[in-house]
């Protein structure tokens, strides 16, 4: 009885084992990696069609002359399923920068911690940015920037021709507005903390990057990026605007 014990107490274990390695090999698998570049791609697809919805709202997108201005744009589309833009949570997103011969290479960020918005009911809340200067741009290049605490960010105009009635081109590092069921509005995100992504862009360029690497470097642009940036050149065209060295 005491061998048929120890037998099954050693066979249990083995089991145990076996079945432990399995579920390590099917998460470490390339089923699993190419569902996160997949949905990597697919929030890279969403910060286009955010983009572009909110420019051709009529009277009711980013103003024309800030957007011509801008260094750097920044895209954080909504997840279906909760709200991300709420205190204590988080969004993933996109930064690209003008560079000599055009926008670069979409770089993956995440944006973090309490104050980072207003809930509305758990739905959808878009977020975009634009970086106004250089110095703004570098910080956003940096392992982790916080808003507000690091440099002046503002609550975009909203308007198409909104700017008359402002002087935020001239003070803030960074314009932030928001978009939830509908209502678009400039938004202060004072708290809020960027980082790089470098799991994501790992996913769209098969190592791991901060932003500064993706910017400086000269790969392919990833099929996934190409509407963000032919929405970009449709109403900020690379000639026109601020640049980063």
């Amino acid at each position: 009885m005491k061998q048929v014990s120890s037998f099954s107490h050693i066979a249990g274990s083995a089991l145990t084992i076996v079945l432990t390695a399995a579920a390590v090999s099917f998460m470490t698998s390339p089923r699993v990696d190419a569902k996160d570049a997949k949905d990597t791609e697919r929030r890279l697809t969403e910060a286009a069609t955010v983009f572009t919805e909110i420019m051709d709202a009529p009277d009711k997108g980013i103003p024309d002359d800030l957007l011509q201005s801008a260094h750097c744009v920044v895209v954080v589309p909504g997840f279906k399923k909760g709200a991300f833009v709420i205190s204590g949570q988080y969004g993933k997103g996109f930064m690209t920068c003008r560079k000599a011969g055009g926008w670069s290479a979409p770089a993956a960020i995440k944006i973090e911690g309490g104050g980072v918005g207003i809930q509305f009911g758990g739905s959808e809340t878009d977020l975009v940015m634009l970086v106004m200067n250089q110095r703004g741009a570098d910080r956003l290049m940096s392992s982790k920037f916080t808003l507000g605490a690091d440099g002046a960010v503002a609550a975009g105009p909203v308007g198409r021709t909104a700017t008359a009635q402002t002087d935020a081109k001239f003070t803030a590092e960074i314009l932030s507005w928001s978009r939830s069921r509908g209502l678009f509005a400039g938004l202060a995100l004072n708290g809020a903390t960027l980082r790089p992504d470098e799991e994501d862009n790992a996913e769209l360029y098969g190592h791991k990057m901060n932003t500064k690497d993706v910017f400086d470097s000269k790969l392919a642009m990833p099929a996934a990026g190409d509407p963000l940036i032919r929405v970009l050149n449709r109403y900020s065209p690379k000639e026109n605007g601020g640049g980063v060295r």
